[in-house]
C-alpha cells in the first residue's frame, strides 16, 4: 500500500471528527456523540483517510468494511487478524443505532443524511482537484479540523 501524502493533516482532521457522530433519530449533519479516541483506529485508519466517526454507520456496515480490508474501496488495506478484530469490535461498539439503514455499499457519502445535507452542492464541485470526492470533508468545511461543520464556515473551492 502506498503511503498517504498528508498524514499529519489527516490525523488532525480525524481527531476532530471522532467527536462528530450521529445520535439516534438525528439527521442534520451536526450529530454528536462522545466517542473516546482509540489509538489503533487512529494509527491504522487515519494513516490514509479521515478516521470517520463510528456513529456514521451501523455496526453491520463496519463489520462488512473491516471484513473486506483486502479490497477496501480499491485499495488493499489488509491488517493482521487481531488488529482487524479489535477495530471491528470498537467500531461496532460505537456505531449508529441498528435501526439506521446502511447506505449503499456502506459508503458514508451515500447515506440519506449526507445526501440531504449536500444536495445543493453542484455535481462539478465534487470532482475539483481540491475536493476529489465527498469523503474529503476538509475541502469545504474549513473548521473540520476543529470538529465544526457549521455551514457558516463552508468555503467551497472553485
Amino acid at each position: 500500500m502506498k503511503p498517504c501524502p498528508h498524514p499529519t493533516v489527516l490525523a488532525t482532521l480525524t481527531l476532530a471528527l471522532l467527536a462528530w457522530a450521529p445520535a439516534a433519530g438525528a439527521d442534520d449533519g451536526r450529530r454528536r456523540a462522545a466517542v473516546p479516541p482509540f489509538a489503533p483506529y487512529q494509527q491504522e485508519c487515519a494513516a490514509c483517510h479521515v478516521a470517520y466517526p463510528p456513529g456514521l454507520l451501523p455496526a453491520a456496515s463496519w463489520r462488512r468494511l473491516t471484513g473486506t480490508l483486502d479490497h477496501h474501496f480499491g485499495v488493499d488495506a489488509s491488517l493482521d487478524a487481531a488488529t482487524t478484530a479489535t477495530l471491528a469490535d470498537w467500531l461496532a461498539a460505537h456505531a449508529a443505532p441498528s435501526s439506521m439503514n446502511p447506505p449503499p455499499q456502506d459508503r458514508i457519502t451515500r447515506s440519506a443524511w449526507f445526501v440531504r445535507k449536500h444536495d445543493e452542492v453542484p455535481a462539478e464541485r465534487w470532482t475539483l482537484p481540491a475536493v476529489k470526492s465527498g469523503a474529503n470533508c476538509g475541502a469545504c468545511h474549513t473548521r473540520a479540523n476543529e470538529g465544526d461543520f457549521d455551514e457558516r464556515w463552508i468555503r467551497m473551492p472553485r
